[in-house]
C-alpha cells in the first residue's frame, strides 16, 4: 500500500481521535445486557446517519445496525463489526464499547479514503452486533443472511495482551438430568435410586476426563440441583455443562466423551439420564485467516505494536465468541490487543481499564490497522483470493478432513 494511504489513514483516525472516546465513553457510562442495549444503538445510528453512512436502524435485532458505504466502482464487500454489550453488575468488564469505537472508526476512514479516492471499488459495511455475551447475536445475523456476500469481516477484542491468533474456541452447552426414585433416607434407603450419586459420579467422571483431553479443551461444569432435603433420597438432580474446543471435530470428540461421563454415572447408580442440549445455539471456535492477519500485524507494528503469540510466558485469552462462527463462513480475522492494565476480562479491574484515558491510544490504532487492511481487500484483488484460499483449506483442517 502506498505510504500516502497509509498517512491518510492515519490523519482520519487522529483527527476523530475526540470523537471516537466521547462514543466510547458514552457507551461505557451506560452498560446494557444483551438484546438491551438501546442506548448504544441509536447512539452509533446517530452518528453513522451524520457521517453520511446508509443506515438500517434495527437490522434484524432490535439493536442490531447495518451502515453501509457503497463506490461508484463495483468490487468486495468488507465488514467491520462494533459489539456493545455489558456483562451484568460490573459493566464493561470485556470492553464492548472498546469494540465500538474502533469499528467505528476504522469504518470512518475507509469511507473518507473511498470518497477522496472515487477508485476505490467495493463497498464497506459497519455492522452493529448486539448479544455476544450470551445470546449469540452474530448467529442469528448468519442466519438472517446479514453476512452473504461479504469478502471478509474484521473486528479486534480488547484485552491485556496483544495476540494475533487468539484461540477463541468453540463452546458447546447443555444440562444432564439424572432421575431416580425418592425414598425415606434413614427409614429406607435400599428402596430409593439414589440421583445425586449419579450427579456426583458424572461430575467426578469429568474431573478425570480433563486429564485426558487436549490443552486446548476445556469441560466446566456445576451441579444446579442436587435434591430438596438431606432425609430424602434425591431423585431429580441436574447438571449444567459447557464443553469448549479449538476445532469442530475435537469439540465433536469431547462432547462424545462427556455424554458417555453422564452415561456411565447412570448405569453405575441404577438412574436414568438425559442430555438436553442449550437453546442457544453453539459458539464455534475461532478460524483465522492467516492471510488477513498477517497484512494486520504488518499495519498494527507499524504503528508500534508488538505481538506475544510466540513467548510461551504470555498466556492468551483463551474464550468462545460468536464471531467464531462467522469465522466458518467469512474470512475473518478477531486479535485482541493490549489496553495497558494486568486486570483480566470480566473482572472490575477490566471495567475501570475499559474506560481509562490508557485504553485510547491502543483503540485507535486497531482502527488505523482495520481500515488499512480492509482497504487492501478492496484494492488488491490477488489478496483477496489468496485470503480465500486460506479460507477454504482452513475449513477442510478444522472439520479432519485434512
Amino acid at each position: 500500500m502506498a505510504k500516502e494511504l497509509i498517512s491518510f489513514v492515519e490523519t482520519t483516525v487522529n483527527s476523530e481521535s475526540s470523537f471516537l472516546n466521547h462514543i466510547s465513553q458514552e457507551i461505557w457510562k451506560n452498560p446494557e445486557l444483551k438484546f438491551e442495549e438501546t442506548f448504544a444503538h441509536d447512539l452509533l445510528v446517530k452518528v453513522l446517519k451524520e457521517k453520511r453512512f446508509t443506515v438500517q436502524e434495527h437490522y434484524v435485532m432490535p439493536t442490531a445496525f447495518r451502515a453501509e458505504f457503497q463506490s461508484k466502482v463495483p468490487g468486495p464487500t468488507v465488514v467491520v463489526i462494533c459489539e456493545y454489550d455489558a456483562l451484568p453488575r460490573i459493566g464493561h468488564a470485556c470492553g464492548h464499547n472498546l469494540i465500538a469505537e474502533s469499528g467505528l472508526g476504522a469504518g470512518l476512514a475507509i469511507k473518507t479514503a473511498m470518497e477522496k479516492n472515487p477508485n476505490i471499488p467495493g463497498k464497506v459495511v459497519v455492522l452493529g452486533t448486539p448479544a455476544e455475551e450470551g445470546g449469540a447475536g452474530k448467529i442469528t445475523l448468519l442466519s438472517a443472511g446479514a453476512f452473504e456476500g461479504v469478502d471478509a469481516a474484521l473486528m479486534v477484542h480488547p484485552g491485556p495482551l496483544d495476540h494475533l491468533y487468539t484461540p477463541f474456541i468453540g463452546v458447546s452447552r447443555a444440562t444432564v438430568q439424572f432421575n431416580g426414585k425418592e425414598a425415606h433416607a434413614s427409614g429406607y434407603p435400599w428402596d430409593g435410586v439414589n440421583a445425586l450419586d449419579a450427579a456426583v459420579a458424572c461430575y467426578t467422571n469429568y474431573s478425570h476426563l480433563r486429564q485426558h483431553i487436549k490443552p486446548d479443551c476445556r469441560i466446566h461444569a456445576i451441579i444446579t440441583k442436587g435434591g430438596d432435603a438431606p432425609n430424602v433420597i434425591p431423585g431429580h438432580t441436574e447438571l449444567k455443562v459447557h464443553c469448549r474446543s479449538a476445532t469442530t471435530k475435537d469439540l465433536e470428540n469431547l462432547n462424545k466423551k462427556v455424554a458417555a461421563c453422564a452415561e456411565s454415572a447412570a448405569i453405575a447408580t441404577g438412574c436414568t439420564y438425559k442430555i438436553i442440549p442449550d437453546k442457544e445455539p453453539a459458539y464455534e471456535s475461532l478460524m483465522t485467516n492467516s492471510v488477513l492477519a498477517e497484512r494486520y500485524k504488518k499495519y498494527a507494528e507499524h504503528f508500534g505494536v508488538k505481538f506475544c503469540d510466540s513467548n510461551p510466558k504470555a498466556i492468551p485469552f483463551m474464550a468462545s465468541s460468536d464471531m467464531g462462527n462467522v469465522s466458518h463462513v467469512v474470512p475473518s480475522i478477531h486479535p485482541t490487543y493490549s489496553i495497558g492494565t494486568t486486570a483480566v476480562n470480566h473482572s472490575v479491574g477490566f471495567t475501570e481499564a475499559s474506560g481509562a484515558p490508557e485504553a485510547q491510544p491502543a483503540t485507535l490504532i486497531t482502527a488505523k490497522a482495520m481500515a488499512l487492511l480492509a482497504l487492501d481487500v478492496l484494492l488488491d484483488k490477488e489478496f483477496l483470493s489468496e485470503a480465500k484460499r486460506r479460507f477454504q483449506k482452513d475449513l477442510k483442517e478444522d472439520k479432519g478432513e485434512e
